[in-house]
């Protein structure tokens, strides 16, 4: 058991769990049938189990000097063998359900696969360590439109959402290790652009993603979104006045997040429409 709890903390957990909910809600949002959608849940959690593990293989080392003790592998809670090992599973397994949803659903599962493993091999790196996040999640919609019988593209603005999303994700997810990955080597783009700069960015995108999610379907616009939409920049406001004022601490990186997650909720809601033309 313990060396299962252990495959699970290096899998990047929460990243893998969230993912694989949106994905999943998508599916269920445009209508997929049970099975389709088992397929659907099943191929994106494999390729992000791969993702998770494969990047904690790949940093053990650095992670063990970096005195992570989070990170299994660092900590020798689980050896290196094991995880390279669950890793190829996970790859066999995502390639196999992808194939099984067939064609471009298939193909668009791999494509999200393929952008995290390009990050983790060398992109995240680089200034372009932002473009694995924009294409994956921009290609998540992909996954459960495409599954459907007629294989529609996803709308333009479910598109657009989730590569700035992604994006955002991707500075959010660095944020609080920018010293320390600089340390150790690893200068992307948030790096390069330095904390005040990623913030800006980070809130921006996430604005930018509720406003597609939000007003990018055809129709007439509720009232319950302009509120939503006002509460949400009133809170970037609040977040760009405080940090004016002194250093941004955690808080900053907690409010970020929580503009984040409403995102993810409209995301995942907003599957009804979102195929081309909606």
């Amino acid at each position: 058991m313990s060396r299962v709890r252990a495959l699970l903390m290096a899998c990047h957990p929460l990243p893998t769990l969230a993912v694989t909910v949106v994905g999943g809600a998508l599916g269920g949002a445009v209508g997929l049938s049970a099975g389709r959608l088992l397929v659907l849940v099943a191929a994106i959690l494999t390729g992000q189990l791969s993702i998770g593990w494969s990047n904690d293989v790949l940093d053990a080392e650095r992670d063990r000097r970096s005195g992570r003790t989070d990170k299994p592998l660092a900590v020798g809670s689980i050896d290196r063998r094991t995880a390279t090992l669950a890793t190829g599973i996970a790859v066999l397994l995502a390639v196999a359900f992808a194939l099984a949803l067939g064609g471009w659903a298939g193909g668009a599962a791999l494509s999200i696969v393929a952008c995290g493993w390009a990050y983790n091999l060398g992109l995240r790196s680089t200034v372009l360590s932002f473009l694995p996040y924009a294409i994956a999640f921009g290609a998540l919609p992909a996954v459960a439109t495409l599954a459907l019988p007629t294989a529609p593209l996803p709308a333009w603005w479910a598109v657009a959402a989730g590569s700035m999303l992604g994006v955002g994700a991707h500075l959010l997810n660095v944020l609080p290790d920018l010293e320390q990955d600089a340390a150790n080597g690893i200068r992307g783009l948030p790096h390069r652009l330095g904390p005040g700069p990623s913030t800006g960015c980070a809130v921006l995108l996430v604005l930018g993603a509720a406003a597609a999610l939000l007003f990018g379907p055809v129709g007439p616009v509720p009232p319950w979104r302009w509120i939503a939409f006002g509460a949400m920049v009133a809170g970037a406001a609040g977040v760009a006045v405080l940090q004016r004022r002194g250093p941004a601490g955690r808080w900053l990186f907690k409010a970020l997040i929580v503009g984040a997650a409403i995102d993810v909720v409209l995301f995942a809601v907003s599957g009804t429409g979102m195929t081309t033309g909606s």
